[in-house]
């Protein structure tokens, strides 16, 4: 896998000519920034940029009154390779806070080591109704400590608009969900993306996270997809890269809060 390549076909198809993440969203261009657009339950924010030190700084105070103007929070989503190269500082500077920096790993499927099968005592399930999603809602909230109410509406919602976008699954142990993740698949690009991969702490370290990538990843060849991307932690990093996938770049978000 040629690592430039690739990375510049996730930021053409993924960032640049981005689709809506779901129902009621709508991805606008303006000047070099590409932002998406949603309802207060959805994800507002800035997808890509083609900015330099001489605008960059128009460009952020121009988002900011965007936003703000609309009572949206939202999150502007800094890779490393972003220019300019203090883009970061510039937006801490705005008032923008960073959160966790991860790791944009991706793999090329026909590579990836996809034997992975959930350990004794563990079945998965797959999420397409409301019944399922309320399971990888409370799945998330036990493993992150966070609320999980959008997710369960964002989640809903693209069920219920364009299934073959969306494939969650759910790791039940016996009646007990104990980690859930979801796949979203891009149509018209090579890519699907692993998201919200969650293990409730008790099963941690047993190989259900890994066993939840692999199962999506097979998902993903047989719809003919050729990548896999992830913004992996630190603690799933390592898996990852057992799997066959490799770092490309970091991505930091930087949220503001109208």
């Amino acid at each position: 896998m040629d690592h430039a390549e690739v990375l510049a076909l996730h930021d053409r198809d993924l960032r640049e000519r981005a689709r809506p993440s779901g129902p009621g969203a709508r991805v606008e261009r303006t000047g070099g920034v590409v932002r998406q657009v949603a309802d207060a339950d959805g994800w507002n924010g800035i997808l890509w940029t083609d900015l330099d030190e001489a605008d960059a700084d128009a460009a952020i105070a121009e988002q900011i009154a965007y936003f703000t103007g609309l009572g949206r929070d939202f999150e502007w989503k800094l890779y490393g390779h972003d220019l300019p190269a203090d883009l970061g500082q510039r937006l801490t500077a705005a008032g923008f806070i960073p959160e966790p920096q991860e790791t944009l790993m991706i793999g090329e499927i026909a590579a990836l080591a996809l034997d992975a099968e959930p350990p004794d005592g563990i079945r998965l399930l797959p999420a397409t109704d409301r019944v399922g999603v309320d399971l990888v809602a409370d799945v998330h909230e036990k493993a992150f400590g966070s609320d999980s109410s959008r997710l369960r509406t964002g989640l809903l919602a693209q069920l219920a608009a364009d299934p073959d976008t969306v494939v969650a699954v759910v790791a039940l142990a016996g009646d007990e969900p104990v980690s859930a993740a979801r796949m979203e698949l891009v149509p018209g690009t090579q890519f699907a993306g692993l998201w919200g991969g969650g293990t409730v702490e008790s099963w941690r370290g047993r190989g259900v996270y890994r066993a939840l990538v692999a199962h999506r990843t097979r998902v993903a060849a047989d719809r003919g997809y050729h990548y896999i991307q992830v913004d992996a932690s630190a603690q799933s990093r390592p898996i990852l890269e057992r799997l066959g996938l490799v770092p490309l770049t970091t991505t930091t978000p930087y949220l503001y809060e109208a």
